[in-house]
């Protein structure tokens, strides 16, 4: 037999802004892990996500299945990251009486 048992590298990457990725696409590990725990299989993410290989998808699950603490983590601050964000943006940029603001500048402007 020449089969040649090989370790393959996982194919993630951490991108500049420090998000993990699928390797040669913009798919986040986020995506993958929470279509996982929705019940998707491999197929169907790769299905919903064509810029993705089906290797690579298990490859992926088979990490998280493998470091689940740590991806756990990664992802809870990733959700903190996320809602600092929305609520700077709401602090700066509130969206209460929004639509009377507008309605008011459509107003001005045809009047």
């Amino acid at each position: 037999m020449n089969l040649t048992i090989a370790t393959e590298p996982t194919p993630l990457i951490i991108s500049s802004d420090e998000v993990i990725l699928v390797r040669g696409t913009r798919v986040p590990l986020d995506t993958i892990v929470f279509e996982f725990q929705q019940g998707a299989t491999a197929e169907e993410i790769v299905e919903q996500y064509s810029s993705l290989d089906l290797a690579d998808v298990y490859a992926v699950i088979s990490y998280y299945l493998r470091h689940q603490s740590d991806i756990e983590t990664y992802l809870q601050q990733r959700q903190q990251i996320a809602e600092d964000v929305r609520a700077e943006n709401e602090r700066r940029f509130p969206s209460k009486g929004l639509r009377d603001r507008l309605l008011a500048q459509r107003w001005s402007r045809n009047n």
